[in-house]
């Protein structure tokens, strides 16, 4: 049961599928809006993976980015009641649940049934402990606080967490966002009521704070991560054929562009930056001389005076199989953790340009702790824009092969490459906890 947002449906979908490749004879049920079962009419499912719906909470649920609070209320509200009849009609027993842990009330239905309930966390590890440790915040007098007096101290006190800027923390600890901290604390301190928790992120990209979440639970957590698509990637699906319109048109593009050339840019799905500032990314980029590949999510507006040879616009295209393609040597990234895993995997390096919530969290730990990237935007929220000159030169110097710091970074993020396929790998600490995950609850060994 996916919270109903594209960050939080993708990841449930990747587990539904690796779990129905490790055991085939595992019977699942995902279980969407019916808004989201038209969304999702293209993608392909195992056949031991049954799409169910509930009604729509909301009459569209396009609209939670202009009333975000009215919709996690509703998501809170009006799922339940549905849910449990779907749980009722289902024509085999349920062993287990595996729920999004912003659906904390899947928690309370399991438990008033005796069926097991897993909770996914499709963020960092680290923004599940910022919240499960708020005490430790509100304690040390950093919550509520004045970023733009204090942004730059550093949390030092948070288990298995390195010293952090306030700045760096969660959006919904200032400003509009404590309209929705509240919600998210809850789910979090819900999930102690839970008989798993299940992270996207994988062990190797967050040892120290995975270990140090352990001791706060009496049952397992399992790092299942990155739970990004890599089993449906074709090692082949990139070259150009006798056929070509079997590859895509921008495949087809970067087939041609050199090695580590291209910049990939993607701003995510749900929200973006100020008309303003948008201008001037896109006058930028183009103003560097840098080729680059753009997902413009209907914005294809911005470029009316065209981009020339030097980039492609397309509406949508396989993030990670972009990603892995050897002609991208960079990744302008909001920070989502979703693309922050896929460009993790695909060890290429990241401008960081977090517009909300948990993004500059992720920001931080690409730029600080795994140093895989750098900062488009130092500073507060809502400071002065990023100009078209600073973004060029920015940009420039980020795709420039032979700078040392660029050198730097690629080898590092060669390192965190290798560390995701560790965690894949047979016996590795991913596919590992995916086995001890499947046989606790096809045992009915839950804690």
């Amino acid at each position: 049961m996916p919270y109903p947002g594209r960050g939080h449906i993708n990841p449930m979908i990747n587990l539904c599928k690796l779990m129905s490749f490790k055991h085939p004879d595992i019977v699942v049920s995902l279980v969407v809006t019916e808004e989201w079962k038209s969304f999702l009419s293209s993608y392909i499912l195992p056949s031991k993976i049954h799409l169910n719906t509930i009604p729509n909470v909301i009459p569209s649920e396009l609209i939670r980015a202009k009333d975000f609070p009215g919709f996690l209320e509703a998501v809170a509200t009006k799922m339940e009641a549905p849910f449990e009849q779907l749980l009722d009609r289902l024509d085999s027993p349920v062993n287990a649940i595996i729920a999004d842990t912003y659906l904390d009330w899947v928690i309370g239905v399991g438990n008033r049934r005796n069926i097991p309930v897993a909770s996914l966390w499709t963020m960092s590890a680290a923004v599940f402990s910022i919240l499960h440790n708020f005490d430790l915040l509100v304690g040390y007098g950093h919550f509520p606080i004045s970023l733009s007096e204090r942004g730059e101290e550093r949390v030092d006190y948070i288990p298995g967490i390195p010293p952090t800027r306030l700045l760096d923390f969660p959006t919904i600890f200032n400003g509009t966002g404590r309209q929705t901290l509240y919600k998210a604390l809850k789910s979090v301190s819900m999930v102690s009521k839970a008989q798993y928790l299940l992270f996207t992120s994988a062990y190797e990209l967050e040892p120290s704070v995975i270990d140090a979440l352990k001791l706060n639970f009496c049952f397992p957590l399992y790092s299942l991560g990155p739970m990004v698509p890599y089993f449906e990637l074709d090692p082949n699906s990139n070259l150009a054929t006798s056929d070509d319109q079997k590859v895509p048109e921008y495949l087809q593009w970067l087939n041609s562009q050199q090695k580590n050339s291209v910049l990939y840019v993607s701003m995510g799905s749900f929200l973006s930056v100020s008309s303003a500032q948008m201008d001037e990314i896109v006058a930028g980029v183009i103003n560097s001389g840098v080729r680059f590949l753009w997902v413009s999510r209907g914005e294809k507006g911005l470029f009316e005076d065209g981009c020339g040879d030097l980039g492609l616009v397309v509406p949508w295209c396989d993030q990670l199989r972009v990603l892995c393609h050897p002609s991208v040597g960079g990744f302008w990234t909001h920070c989502g953790w979703n693309s922050t895993l896929e460009a993790a995997f695909a060890g290429v390096p990241m401008l960081a340009s977090p517009i909300i919530w948990d993004q500059t969290s992720n920001s931080k730990k690409i730029v600080e702790d795994w140093k895989i990237g750098w900062r488009v935007k130092q500073g507060v929220e809502g400071e002065n824009l990023v100009t078209r000159e600073e973004i060029a030169k920015l940009v420039q110097s980020f795709m420039d092969k032979e700078n040392s710091e660029v050198i730097e970074m690629r080898e590092k993020a060669k390192e965190v490459q290798e560390a995701c396929q560790a965690a894949i790998s047979e016996r590795g600490s991913s596919d590992s906890n995916l086995d001890f995950f499947l046989r606790d609850i096809s045992q009915g060994q839950a804690k």
